[in-house]
Parts: structure tokens; sequence; C-alpha cells
């Protein structure tokens, strides 16, 4: 057993504990999870389609021109101006979602860190209270995109919570508590669904009640915000270590302080150029299989995931139109899509199978389940069938997100984990914005909702194809490159890159199995 003094000589040691971070962590938990009771959030899309709002026929003809009106001028006019709602919601105002979410994502990634998390956390409460306020009293088209611009915020702003705990703990400690502030989240979007669904169902609440109410939470949510302490410390730009060979000693190297540091680590250059080098050390390391494999579906399937979440309700509205509040269930769905999530991601930390040979097989069957899923999404007349439907969609996307987090890390130190998530997200928000301006935006193809269905079905449908693929393809390589150990004519079949790709992946098996 190693003697106190010779402990600084085997180990750096780590900065004084803050002997409060038990409270820290507990009040960052009820801040997200209070930050997430916002019961009008599920019912939005009907109440935008409902005649809660005071859009006027002529904002509306102002909108879409004569020729618009043409087209329904054998209809009556509640009709058109009902069917005119529909189109405004699906091609003008939930696009700029999007839009402002890649316009805000990079700068709002940087400033968490530079700022120190707290001052986006003060800004996402106040997007949010920007968001209810608008949906209470604004009466226009541009009033609902600005709702959607502010909302585009709050997303991009999501990364400030999600990395503020790692700021209080050690990293002895990352593991669990990250998983209780996702926890805390996901307890949070559940209790605000049923509260959303009770109020409705039960109470007979209407929609503009429950948006007050939402308004409320968000009043007390910036209030808890501004008690949040400001760490003194962050991943890139604040490094409250000693500087040593131009960068601090990052939290993986404390725990690891026999491993050999990166290039970007060694480089002795201005700190502010930080995530320049990590770029750098990223070029070399994305060879590695799985860490690509799960960064391309991180991109390519949470950019459809989010699509479906972003039109499924008018989905749902047009599947089932009611004037009858109580009748809309939107609420209770959310909130059995949000606990099977929370399950199916728990159920995944216990997947045992041997990655490096199965993982593009897992992937391909879950997206083949998800594109029949879509399918029926959008052939259904059923309403219940199609909440069914989003249930299972999202539970079984949520599966693969901890995988996929965990695959991803497994060979990545913080910072440069942070960076590959951060990308990730950006990659895919372009994706999702391309998608978007083409078959969705009123300047592409401006398809109504059960077309774009179709079209989610056929992308998730060529994915799965494309999983398939590689699943074939990696099964042959495996056996191919088993052949030499039973056969050694036949060496030659395997080149030197096969080899040293097999090397990889055998280290990434041992690192994850340990």
């Amino acid at each position: 057993m190693s003697t106190e003094g010779e402990k600084p000589e085997s180990q750096p040691p780590n900065p004084p504990p803050d002997t409060r971070w038990k409270f820290l962590v507990f009040y960052l938990c009820f801040y997200g999870f209070m930050g997430q009771i916002r019961p009008g959030e599920s019912f939005i899309t009907p109440y935008l389609l409902g005649a809660e709002k005071n859009f006027t026929k002529e904002e509306v003809s102002l909108k879409r021109g004569a020729g618009f009106w043409g087209l329904y001028s054998s209809l009556r006019e509640g009709t058109a101006i009902g069917l005119a709602f529909i189109l405004q919601v699906t091609n003008e105002i939930t696009p700029v979602l999007s839009y402002s979410y890649m316009a805000v994502l990079v700068p709002i990634f940087l400033l968490t860190d530079y700022l120190r998390y707290k001052p986006v956390l003060v800004l996402q409460s106040l997007s949010h209270i920007s968001i209810w306020l608008l949906l209470i009293f604004g009466t226009s088209i541009l009033a609902m995109q600005f709702m959607e611009f502010f909302y585009g915020i709050t997303m991009a702003a999501r990364v400030a919570y999600s990395s503020y705990i790692f700021s209080l703990v050690s990293p002895s400690r990352y593991q669990r508590m990250a998983s209780y502030s996702r926890s805390s989240v996901l307890m949070g979007v559940f209790t605000s669904s049923v509260l959303g669904q009770l109020c409705v169902t039960v109470g007979g609440t209407t929609f503009m009640t429950l948006n007050y109410i939402s308004l409320g939470f968000m009043f007390f949510a910036l209030i808890l915000t501004l008690f949040l302490e400001r760490p003194k410390r962050s991943l890139f730009f604040n490094r409250s270590d000693p500087v040593c060979s131009g960068t601090s000693p990052s939290e993986l190297d404390r725990m690891n302080p026999g491993l050999e540091k990166p290039e970007w680590q060694k480089t002795s250059a201005w700190q502010n150029l930080i995530i320049i080098r990590m770029l750098k050390e990223l070029a070399s390391i994305v060879r590695l299989p799985q860490l690509r494999l799960w960064s391309l579906w991180w991109i390519f399937n949470s950019a459809g995931y989010y699509l479906i979440l972003y039109y499924v309700h008018i989905l749902w509205n047009d599947i089932y139109s009611t004037t009858d509040n109580r009748k809309v269930y939107n609420g209770g769905v959310e909130a059995a899509s949000t606990l099977l999530g929370a399950i199916t991601s728990f159920a995944a930390g216990y997947v045992k199978i041997r990655w490096t040979v199965w993982s593009e097989l897992l992937i391909a069957v879950v997206t083949t389940f998800q594109a029949g899923l879509l399918l029926l999404m959008s052939t259904t007349g059923n309403i219940w069938l199609c909440y069914v439907g989003y249930i299972l969609f999202r539970g079984s996307y949520q599966f693969l997100v901890p995988i996929a987090i965990f695959q991803i890390a497994a060979s990545l130190s913080k910072e440069l984990c942070a960076l590959v998530f951060g990308i990730n997200t950006f990659l895919a928000t372009v994706l999702k914005t391309i998608i978007t301006i083409i078959i969705t935006d009123k300047r592409g193809l401006a398809l109504s909702v059960h077309p774009q269905f179709y079209v989610y079905f056929g992308y998730f449908t060529l994915l799965a194809v494309v999983y398939l693929a590689a699943t074939v393809y990696v099964a042959i390589r495996h056996n191919v490159c088993r052949k030499p150990q039973e056969a050694p004519p036949a060496k030659e079949l395997c080149s030197p890159a096969v080899e040293a790709l097999g090397k990889d992946k055998s280290t990434e098996l041992a690192s994850s199995e340990a």
C-alpha cells in the first residue's frame, strides 16, 4: 500500500473536492426535473390548430395569396381556414425549429463552456418563458415562428445542463451522476405529460389554461436557475488546473496517469486553440470502426427521429381531428413513450454481446423495426394504432442511445467525447435541416404530413438496407480473417489493413468487457 508521501509521485493530485457536492448535485437534478414540467407542451399542435388561437382570415390569405384561396373556393369558409392552419403549421411554422436549432447549436455549444454553464441555463429559462408568452399572446404566423426560434435555443442549450454535472463531482462519479441527471429529466417529462393529460381529460382544462400553468412553472425554473452555482472550471476554455505542456491535464489523465497523452496535449500552443488541436486528434481516431459506426448511426438515425417527433402531433391531428379536448391524448402518449424509453435505456445497459461483430446487425434489426412502425403510422386510420407505433418507435430509439454513448465514449477522453457528440449532433441537425427544406418547407416540395411520413418510411428503409449490407460485409470479413488461423497457406486473404483493423477491434472489445 502506498504511503501518503508516495501518492503525488504515482498520480497527479485532484483539486480539493467541494464538500457540498451532494447538495449541488441534488439541486441540479431538482432543477432538471422542474424545468421539464410544462404540461401544455404535449398539446401545442392541437392548440395551434384549434379555435383558441385567434388567427384571422386576412392573415391566412396574406401568407398564401389568392391562388391558395382559389384552390379552396368550393369549400366552406371554416373548412378552408382549418386546412390553411394545418398547412401553415406544417410548412411555415414547424420548419423554423430545425433552422434555428442548426443556427444556434455551435455558438451555444462554445458559449456553454466559455461562460461556464450557468449563463446558458439562464438563457434557456428565458427562452422557455418567451415560448409560452408567444403561445399565449401571439396572434400571427410571425409570432409562432419566433416561438419556434426560441424553442430551437432551448434545445441547443440542453448541452449546458447535461455537462454541468461533470464540474461538480470527481471523475470516478461521472457515470452515476450522469444517470441521476438524465433520470431526473426523464421523470420530469413523464410527470409533465401525465399532469397535462389529467388536466385535460379529467379536469376539463383548456389548452390556454395549460399554457398559463406551463408559464408559471417556467418562471419558477428561472428562479431556480439563478441560484445555481457557477463552476470555476469547464472542459475547454476554463481549466483551473496548472498548465502542463500547453494545456492542463484532463480528468482522464488523473484517472489513468500511465496512459500516453494524445498529440493535442503534447503540443504547446495558445490555450484557446485547444478545440483546433482536438479536431486534428479526431482525424487520427476516426478510423476506429465502432466510433465510426455509432457516430454515423447518431447522425442519420437521430435526424430522422427528431423529424418524427416534430411532425407526429400534426399527423395525429390529421388522423383524428376533434374539438373535444378531453379526447386528445397527446400527453398520455408522450408519458407512455417516455416511460418506455427510460425502461429500454436501462435495459440496454445489460446487453452483453460481441459488439465488434454484432453492432451492425443490432442497428439493422432496430432500424427495420422502426421503418415498419413508420409504415403503420403512415397508412393507418386508427389513431390508437398510430399512438402505439409512436410509443414503440421512441422506445426502440432510446434503446440504442446509451449503447451509442458507451461505444463512442469508450476510447475517448472526456474532452474529445464532448467534441465528438457535439460534431455528431451538429451534422445530424444539418441533415435534418436539409430534409426539412426539401420536403417540408413551402419553398421546397411543401408536402402535407401524410406524404412526409411516407418519405420518412423510405428514409429509414434505406438506412435499414445499408445496415443489413454492412452486417453481411462484417460477417464475410470476419469469416475471411478467421481462415488464416485454420489454414496458414491462405494467409494472403487478409490484407495488412484488415489485420490492423481486427487488432483495433480486439482492443476495443477488451476495454469494453473490462
